[in-house]
């Protein structure tokens, strides 16, 4: 996080998000970067993800919409199995721990998950609905999502810091404060937010 020596301006910049993906020669590890014009997720104004594997490039002007290499994202409608479940969904900071307190929730919620290793690349992903929303397992980084949560909001996807009294309530400061989930739909995002481990991350690291 970088300051720049006024309030009004804020830039949070992640230089490698997955970085064990990178050292493991992993294919998604991405440079991410945020300019705020204020304390919290709220005041995001522009997000840049730049995602290294594949090389696509990401990036968000609040009101002016989220592009995916320089060309409009297209999400699709957000889809769900027959029995109302939603078809894939991206989990992150997948400790074991985690997994197994939110094993049972994620049966009743997801017929599919993927675990990509990085939170920005997980949130674009919902932006082009290559997956149907995706939850942290635990809190998140302002470095890990600033600029990924505008590129979902931009797409006309929804994102929510549960725990947070506003939904974009999570400040721009390098601590973990919330998990984080995203989808497309009003419901997906409160099913999401159901599963035990974002409850506020109550498990220790």
């Amino acid at each position: 996080m970088v300051d720049f020596g006024a309030d009004s301006v804020l830039v949070v910049i992640d230089p490698i998000d997955g970085s064990m993906n990178a050292k493991r020669g992993l294919t998604h590890h991405a440079l991410s970067i945020a300019v705020a014009d204020g304390p919290t997720m709220a005041d995001v104004q522009f997000g840049y993800v730049f995602d290294l594997g594949p090389g696509e490039e990401w990036r968000a002007e609040l009101g002016g919409g989220a592009l995916l290499d320089d060309q409009p994202v297209r999400p699709q409608p957000q889809r769900r199995t027959a029995d109302g479940k939603l078809e894939l969904i991206a989990i992150e900071s997948a400790d074991p721990r985690w997994l197994a307190a939110s094993s049972d929730a994620l049966c009743d919620v997801a017929h599919r998950v993927r675990a990509m290793g990085s939170i920005a690349i997980s949130l674009c992903q919902v932006a082009e609905t290559r997956v149907d929303g995706m939850a942290t397992l635990w809190k998140s980084r302002a470095v890990d999502c600033a600029a990924a949560q505008l590129i979902v909001r931009e797409s006309g996807g929804l994102v929510r810091f549960t725990g947070m009294e506003h939904p974009l309530g999570a400040p721009l400061d390098l601590e973990p404060r919330a998990p984080v989930v995203a989808a497309r739909t009003p419901e997906a995002p409160e099913e999401l937010a159901g599963l035990p481990a974002t409850q506020a991350g109550t498990m220790e690291r």
